[in-house]
């Protein structure tokens, strides 16, 4: 079987399921299992595959068949520039959430000191706290999550990066284990309702993490006890930034009624993405 004819087998095979345009999926997965850039595929088409390719080629052709993110058959997804290794235990970090690294390197241009101290809370691949770290190499930067098997994934990936001396990745509940006081929390909470589940991609549902994804019934709960914990823990004129869902901008900026500042910061469709809200200068 050559690659040009194990493409379009696949893309053939991938065309009955509702996950995105078979043919890049099926060149995705090529790629992956030659282990080559996507040119290659174009300059060889007519290069025969052995037999090992061609079994490991249909292996993860089924398993995309299937639902399986193409990131947890590849372990690996791209993020603010940087390449992130992905396991079934975090997250797939989305294009949009680097509407929140931007975000938080904004608020840090405006604190305008070298020793920040940011903070990530449930920090999953580690995607954006590494992506932070990447652009701000004077900040002290930690990175939380409740889940050990994402710790596990979001040391990998601060190695692998050669971030691992930048920032601190250790287990804490929300702020419960984060000691001193921070210039920036940053957070992309489960935000999704219970109530909503129906509305989520099927590949969602199945194969990403529940306490990564779910926020309790409305998708509320992970915001009701993350803002007032920030507010101990932010110094004076310090800065929240959060990740919302499509549907919870409303009742997020009711629980940040004695905030400053409170602002939404669009993603490309115009769907508020981000909330910032700035702790006053006087609260303690």
């Amino acid at each position: 079987m050559t690659i040009k004819e194990a493409i379009a087998a696949a893309a053939e095979r991938l065309a009955h399921e509702p996950i995105g345009p078979p043919r890049m999926a099926a060149e995705a997965l090529l790629t992956f299992v030659l282990n080559r850039e996507r040119a290659f595929l174009f300059a060889h088409p007519e290069q025969q595959l052995t037999a090992q390719q061609r079994s490991r080629f249909e292996d993860v052709v089924a398993q995309r068949a299937a639902g399986k993110p193409l990131q947890y058959i590849t372990g690996r997804q791209e993020f603010w520039g940087l390449e992130f290794s992905v396991s079934p235990a975090v997250l797939i970090p989305r294009p949009e959430t680097e509407h929140l690294v931007s975000a938080a390197l904004e608020k840090a241009a405006k604190i305008n000191r070298d020793d920040l101290r940011i903070i990530d809370v449930g920090t999953g691949s580690g995607c954006v706290a590494l992506a932070l770290a990447s652009e701000l190499p004077e900040a002290q930067i930690e990175a939380v999550d409740i889940s050990s098997a994402a710790l596990e994934v979001a040391k990998e990936n601060a190695q692998r990066l050669d971030l691992a001396t930048r920032v601190n990745v250790y287990e804490s509940d929300l702020l419960g284990e984060a000691r001193g006081v921070f210039d920036i929390v940053v957070s992309n909470p489960p935000y999704v309702g219970r109530c909503e589940a129906d509305k989520v991609q099927r590949e969602v549902r199945e194969h990403e993490p529940e306490v990564a994804v779910f926020g309790g019934e409305q998708g509320l709960d992970i915001y009701r006890r993350l803002i007032p914990q920030a507010w101990d823990k932010l110094n004076p004129g310090g800065w929240l930034l959060m990740e919302i869902g499509f549907s919870i901008e409303e009742p997020v900026r009711e629980l940040l009624k004695h905030w400053n500042g409170v602002s939404s910061v669009p993603d490309l469709q115009g769907v508020p993405r981000v909330v910032c809200a700035r702790i006053p200068r006087m609260h303690h």
